[in-house]
């Protein structure tokens, strides 16, 4: 018989979760307190938690603290409604076996719960103890936050959590503007390493000699205009982290290089003879398709595979709309003061704009639009008229632009009817549903809300047009 304990304060969230987990092989008990969830341990020995990170005004994340002093094989997923980036990486560095937003994804919980009690089944039996509870990290400047409650985002959040305070190099992937850096820097700062320095190199920027003795230094008179010594990047962060950005650009004498400090620690200066050995954890980053790169024998198989132990793969901005409206906030709340204005929010038209763009440039050129508006701006709310997307970068209506007034509405319906296409309304009935749903993440009771019609008549279109909807709400 496996066993359940559910400790959440929400009497309603307990008694759905109970009934959906429930089963001939699973008994589930569900407490609404701390101190009852402690006894229920004790009494129970349950083979899984599932833990709110708030009960009342105590911190679930203490409370799983508590857990793992106690009982290090305890396996606990975190819940909570208000998913944050610190919180997501706190809760799996502190040894949650996964971490879940409400409401909850009906086939989501289901195979987290089956993983968990898989890997209870498997900890008992042979006895595996797992990691323990690590010093808490120092929070992060409000510069170099990771912003946005997506899917895909939370999923960040938790390899994150999972891997910072493992000393492996990691490979961070994405297109430009998506967010590397502070991926990385994230993960130096809930490393063991966090009180040592961070640097960090853009490989693209620098040409072979010059990034040579960027990185690995140079002694007196190695070349022209090496007048003393210099250490280099490696040296520098000893006992630290190094960010290695765009290594896709790299020559293969330098990857060779790296790949030597991978292996064994050690490297030369440029013009030196002597080793020099550092414990330097890597965090490397690119743009490119390092795949084809290696099939085009422009960079190392080998070197790959020494920096892909663990591979973070950000999703582009297009791929995660819906995390756009908070990154817009924040971006004002970041540059207010610094820009001397009076912007403090934005209208829903200019903020539809936004999001219907497909921002080829990633967050940061939201972040250069958004600054760029609030220096036109002559109000306190950033308006439409204020945004710039550059040359042709304007949302197009029909790929999700704003539609504010009836005007637009004739436009829309005009380059419709002048698309040679047939069955226009079963056509438009299909998309307008399948964004909706992609939009609320699935979740059909906020998708039937924003449409306007009933959850029935909603899943009945689901199943007509095969839309195959991710989730049940709970």
């Amino acid at each position: 018989m496996q066993k359940i304990l559910i400790i959440d304060d929400d009497e309603g969230v307990c008694y759905s979760l109970a009934r959906l987990l429930a089963g001939d092989d699973r008994r589930v008990t569900a407490v609404q307190t701390p101190d009852a969830g402690f006894e229920a341990m004790r009494g129970e020995d349950p083979d899984l938690v599932l833990l709110d990170v708030k009960i009342g005004n105590i911190d679930g994340l203490e409370i799983l603290k508590e857990i793992r002093k106690q009982r290090p094989l305890q396996l606990v997923v975190i819940m909570t409604a208000h998913g944050t980036t610190e919180t997501a990486i706190e809760a799996m560095k502190r040894g949650a076996f996964d971490y879940v937003i409400k409401p909850f994804d009906t086939d989501a919980i289901k195979a987290v719960v089956d993983r968990a009690l898989t890997t209870a089944r498997l900890n008992r039996r042979v006895g595996t103890e797992m990691e323990g509870e690590q010093a808490k990290p120092r929070a992060a400047a409000p510069s170099d936050r990771i912003i946005g409650r997506s899917r895909p985002m939370q999923e960040i959040y938790k390899l994150i959590g999972q891997v910072a305070g493992r000393d492996v190099p990691v490979l961070i992937r994405g297109e430009s503007g998506t967010g590397k850096e502070l991926v990385a820097r994230a993960l130096w700062q809930h490393s063991r390493r966090s009180e040592k320095q961070f640097l960090a190199v853009n490989c693209a920027a620098l040409t072979e000699t010059l990034l040579e003795s960027e990185l690995f230094g140079h002694e007196k008179g190695a070349f022209t205009g090496a007048d003393s010594r210099k250490l280099g990047k490696f040296e520098q962060a000893d006992g630290g982290t190094l960010y290695l950005d765009e290594v896709g650009d790299m020559s293969i004498s330098t990857q060779a290089k790296i790949l030597r400090v991978l292996q064994d620690g050690t490297f030369q200066r440029v013009g030196g003879h002597d080793p020099i050995r550092v414990d330097v954890r890597i965090l490397a980053a690119t743009h490119q398709d390092l795949e084809k790169l290696i099939r085009e024998a422009r960079f190392r198989e080998d070197l790959y595979y020494r920096l892909r132990v663990v591979e973070i793969k950000l999703p582009s901005l297009r791929e995660r709309r819906e995390d756009i409206p908070e990154l817009v906030r924040y971006l004002i709340a970041k540059h207010r003061e610094t820009l001397n204005t009076g912007v403090t929010g934005i209208s829903s038209k200019a903020l539809d704009a936004l999001t219907a763009y497909d921002w080829p440039g990633n967050v940061r050129q939201l972040e250069n639009v958004v600054r760029r508006g609030m220096v036109l701006c002559k109000g306190p709310t950033l308006a439409s008229e204020n945004l710039d997307f550059g040359p042709g970068g304007q949302p197009q209506v029909l790929t999700g632009g704003p539609i504010n007034s009836e005007e637009d509405l004739e436009v829309v319906v005009e380059r419709l009817l002048s698309s040679g296409k047939d069955n226009l309304i079963e056509e438009m009935e299909r998309l307008l549903i399948g964004r909706a749903l992609e939009r609320m993440n699935g979740n059909q009771v906020r998708t039937a809300r924003l449409l306007g019609i009933t959850r029935n008549t909603l899943r009945s279109r689901i199943e007509k047009f095969g839309l195959k909807p991710k989730v049940n709400v709970v």
